[in-house]
């Protein structure tokens, strides 16, 4: 595990059967593309993987083939969120038995939890899990909200290496970096999901970018962040306002749904989202898909 994670943390869907089994040769074309573009990282089961979707056993088997085509060289980040703190804790020692390098423990939620619960549910995890954590703010999925105050006193606790936050709207990110730089200790990592606000949040600071679209097209969001480490922004913004019809796409269909259509037109595997989510509809799939030609993804 690197000592911080930064760059690009790549996250590929998990393409599995209708019954949830995972296919592992569709699952091994989607890393080996990452890995050929030497992404900084890569976000396995994550909510792009669907790791809420899918059985304890087929978790512990994506991270299995994961850690066997990846053999050390790229850092795997396994999502172990739970409702449940002990299921968390297990699903963290079967990600490391299998391989993976860190957890992304995102509080998952149906009763919503207070703020000293998400602090004892982390608290627990890190300290029986055996993994190191990157905390996952994701409130559109988990429905919590993670405050810089809350989420840095959970950066204090031990082995916790990084911090994985929704990027805010570009007008509003200097001050919500800065917010959450004043209360993460400087030895934890503060990066950004949210693929369309994400390069203003790395030009404003942010460690490393947590991307959905990097799992399909690594090259291409490489690109925006390599910019960005060498101090080039105007052409990180460049690059980025290139993709501004990938984002519209994102943001009006879900990220979720779009990758699969894209995975599934680029020959990398036959899956379909997990249901009760349903594939797009032909003609948006279509519209997906001529886009995409005309962007010259790699």
């Amino acid at each position: 595990m690197p000592d911080a994670i930064s760059g690009l943390s790549a996250f590929p869907i998990t393409p599995s059967d209708a019954d949830g089994h995972v296919d592992a040769a569709g699952l091994n074309r989607l890393l080996q593309r990452l890995i050929d573009a030497r992404v900084d990282s890569i976000g396995l089961l994550g909510s792009t993987g669907t790791y809420a979707y899918l059985s304890r056993d087929e978790r512990r088997r994506t991270v299995e083939i994961a850690a066997g085509t990846v053999a050390g060289r790229v850092p795997i980040l396994v999502g172990i969120g739970a409702l449940r703190t002990d299921e968390a804790i297990k699903l963290a020692r079967d990600a490391r038995a299998a391989g993976a390098d860190a957890g992304l423990l995102a509080p998952v939620s149906y009763t919503p939890p207070t703020e000293e619960e998400v602090f004892r549910h982390f608290e627990a995890v890190a300290g029986e899990g055996g993994l190191p954590l990157v905390i996952y703010d994701n409130p559109a999925t988990t429905h919590v909200r993670l405050s810089p105050a809350l989420l840095g006193r959970i950066a204090c606790l031990p082995g916790v290496v990084a911090a994985k936050c929704p990027a805010p709207e570009p007008s509003a990110v200097e001050a919500g970096y800065a917010a959450l730089r004043a209360a993460v200790p400087p030895t934890v990592a503060v990066g950004f999901s949210g693929d369309w606000n994400a390069t203003e949040a790395l030009i404003a600071g942010g460690t490393a970018w947590f991307s959905v679209a990097g799992g399909l097209f690594p090259k291409t969001c490489l690109a925006i962040v390599r910019a960005v480490e060498v101090g080039d922004a105007a052409r990180a913004r460049a690059l980025n306002a290139e993709l501004a019809p990938l984002w519209d796409l994102f943001k009006a269909h879900s990220s979720l749904r779009v990758v699969y259509a894209l995975a599934d037109h680029l020959g990398l595997c036959r899956a379909e989202p997990p249901r009760p989510i349903l594939p797009l509809a032909p003609e948006i799939r279509a519209e997906v898909v001529a886009t995409v030609q005309r962007l010259n993804l790699t």
